[in-house]
């Protein structure tokens, strides 16, 4: 009877957390589909070749329009290198997309608060500026040849299809066809992130039922300052790599984590680590070889470690760490007749209409125009 009851509190833990953010995800979707069907990609393809300032803006700015989930964004990076970008400007393509999205950052602040959406904004541009200095240091031109060779013959992985004839804006905007391509965008990255999300509930839902006593046990909560958050932000990207969990579904988890006791820099490195969970680093070493992938694995853990630190210091001096620390009863809320239902009717209804749309067609995608 304990289990039946344990695994029945735990689902509705995790029902609690979906219905808090839902309309959160929905929204972020919406407007991460709008961006990517109605901004070609090819047209700036060409500007991401070299290392330089200019194309790793340009790929940070394709990033942050493009999807969240991490296995469409190494797959869309892998191409992109593929065509001539630098290996920096790939990983700052994946560095933006899975940090500097809309939806990311909406459920983030729904679930712990602004803070955290502004750290994790800040901490994605950090890590993009991080990266590019590493790569420079510990990627030579050789190895990066070797790499774009073997991305060259890899399979396609995550990535969503070609498109048919271009759109003005206008068109885009009043016409079926321009919200079909909307619509279907909307439906590729929920079909590829729904699992991710799920099990991000779900973990996060099981975890919520345990006590500060295990948070206790596995973060470091009453030693000094420095020792607590070199320990913490260590110690939560090795987390995200064991949970195998990635992007959007990463941050249920990571609002119990804060809810626990880890510290502000240990939540940060844990949200950041999402592009190093064991299957996306198999991914790497499908795509780039053994070599490169555990060159820039390692780059990427220490670049997500340091940009939780800067981030920590930065929020410490401005005094912008929150002190209050939520409830699991904070976090899991409640379902009750407020505006967080009107907003989930909301989010149902276009949820409803947008995958309704997708049966008018094909799925088409207008940024490889």
């Amino acid at each position: 009877m304990n289990v039946v009851n344990t695994i029945s509190d735990g689902l509705y833990n995790a029902f609690l957390m979906a219905w808090e953010v839902w309309w959160a995800l929905v929204l972020g979707f919406l407007i991460s589909a709008i961006v990517q069907a109605w901004v070609p990609r090819a047209r700036i393809e060409s500007a991401l070749a070299g290392g330089g300032p200019r194309p790793i803006a340009w790929s940070t700015a394709l990033g942050a329009a493009s999807s969240s989930c991490s296995y469409a964004a190494i797959a869309i990076a892998k191409s992109l290198f593929q065509k001539g970008a630098s290996a920096a400007s790939a990983l700052a393509f994946q560095f933006a997309s899975t940090n500097l999205v809309w939806e990311l950052g909406l459920v983030l602040w729904v679930l712990i608060g602004w803070q955290f959406t502004l750290a994790e904004y800040i901490g994605g541009a950090l890590m993009i500026l991080l990266m590019w200095g590493l790569l420079r240091l510990f990627v030579s031109p050789r190895l990066e040849a070797e790499a774009r060779a073997h991305a060259q013959a890899a399979d396609p992985g995550h990535q969503h299809r070609a498109a048919g004839a271009p759109l003005s804006w206008r068109q885009r905007l009043t016409s079926p066809s321009g919200w079909s391509d909307v619509a279907h965008n909307f439906r590729s990255d929920w079909r590829m992130l729904w699992k991710e999300i799920t099990i991000g509930f779900l973990l996060a839902g099981f975890i919520g039922l345990l006590g500060n006593g295990f948070f206790n046990g596995l973060f470091i909560k009453d030693a000094a300052g420095p020792l607590k958050t070199i320990e913490n932000v260590v110690l939560g990207p090795v987390v995200a790599v064991l949970s195998f969990v990635c992007s959007v579904g990463n941050v249920p988890l990571a609002a119990v984590l804060w809810s626990g006791g880890i510290s502000f820099a240990g939540v940060m490195a844990f949200v950041f680590a999402d592009l190093i969970v064991l299957p996306i680093i198999a991914i790497y070493r499908k795509y780039y070889g053994w070599k490169f992938a555990l060159r820039i694995t390692a780059l990427m853990f220490v670049t997500m470690v340091l940009a939780a630190l800067l981030v920590d210091a930065i929020f410490s001096a401005a005094g912008l760490i929150p002190h209050a620390r939520p409830s699991r009863a904070d976090i899991f809320g409640s379902v009750q007749p407020d505006y967080k239902l009107a907003l989930n009717v909301v989010g149902v209804l276009v949820f409803g209409s947008l995958f309704g749309l997708t049966l008018r067609g094909e799925a088409s995608d207008p940024l490889a125009e």
